[in-house]
């Protein structure tokens, strides 16, 4: 696992660490010493911690202009053992959406499970941007993951299953990217072409 890096082809656009409106604005990066762990696995030390034991991220891109960010998770998503999506919600979504972030795109191809309790931080979550005309959605989601997060019922809070999964996003810009899973929340469009021609 220590070779996932969070993507970085899009370092050019932006750089959490670098935005002084971030929650990881400062953060300081040692690229040859390991020390986050998901199940005595090492990662790779570009991840970023927010407060889980077990789930790390990566702010791949932020827009306050156009009110999204894009983040990659890797690890296990436990809500039942550590409450992984009160450190979500608190330490970044919280954070971002106080900055004007209301449209949250979150790449799950990394979490390699999910562990459930309730649905209480998603409803808040969903209630903060619905206002606002936002919307939480995962793309890649590994089937098992977006089994358990069903038996949870979160299908009413955030945006996940089969229209947003086999998303090829790695080729294209954030704001392409941004532009094709906004039009499919919405309901704009339906997923009929491979994620290679939304350029």
């Amino acid at each position: 696992m220590h070779d996932i890096e969070p993507h970085y082809n899009w370092r050019d656009h932006y750089i959490a660490s670098e935005d002084e409106r971030s929650p990881f604005y400062g953060r300081v990066y040692d690229e040859f010493y390991f020390t986050k762990k998901v199940y005595n696995y090492f990662i790779h030390p570009q991840w970023d911690e927010f407060g889980s034991a077990t789930l790390y991220m990566k702010i791949l891109y932020a827009s306050y202009e156009d009110h999204f960010a894009i983040i990659e998770l890797i690890g296990e998503w436990n809500d039942c053992l550590s409450n992984d999506i009160m450190f979500l919600k608190r330490e970044v979504a919280d954070q971002l959406f106080e900055q004007g972030i209301y449209k949250f795109i979150l790449i799950c191809e990394n979490v390699l499970n999910f562990h459930g309790s309730d649905d209480c931080y998603y409803e808040e979550w969903y209630e903060d941007v619905k206002e606002e005309g936002g919307w939480i959605c995962l793309i890649n989601t590994l089937d098992h993951v977006a089994e358990e997060m069903k038996n949870t019922q979160l299908q009413y809070q955030i945006n996940f299953g089969v229209e947003f999964n086999d998303i090829n996003w790695r080729p294209h810009k954030p704001k392409a990217i941004f532009k094709t899973i906004d039009a499919l929340v919405n309901g704009e469009v339906r997923r009929q072409l491979p994620m290679e021609n939304i350029d």
